[in-house]
């Protein structure tokens, strides 16, 4: 069964630090960029920060330089370390590949930024 779980959300102040894992099963993991998409309320997905196969990254200019994507191909999992979140991180975090398959959106992981 394919399946993407993503884990480590969380209620923090701004500033914080929270980091997220997203544990993949019934796909070949290694061959599949994968990326971490969030969703706020009321506003449409988007992706934040992705990684390739080769493990070249690229992230949103909104969290560029505080969010760090990577993936562990022996355990078919891929983090994001989120540092100085601010309350505009407030979102559902999900993992998916990249560009992201319907059959794959998981429930998510909820991040809550407090002022």
């Amino acid at each position: 069964q394919v399946q993407l779980v993503e884990s480590g959300g969380g209620l923090v102040q701004a500033g914080g630090s929270l980091r997220l894992s997203c544990a993949a099963s019934g796909i070949i993991f290694r061959v599949n960029h994968m990326g971490w998409y969030r969703q706020a309320p009321g506003k449409q997905r988007e992706l934040v920060a992705f990684i390739t196969t080769t493990g070249s990254t690229n992230y949103a200019d909104s969290v560029k330089g505080r969010f760090t994507i990577s993936r562990d191909n022996a355990k078919s999992t891929v983090n994001l370390q989120m540092n100085s979140l601010k309350p505009e991180d407030t979102a559902v975090y999900y993992c998916n590949v990249v560009p992201s398959k319907p059959e794959l959106w998981g429930q998510g992981t909820l991040v809550t930024v407090s002022s």
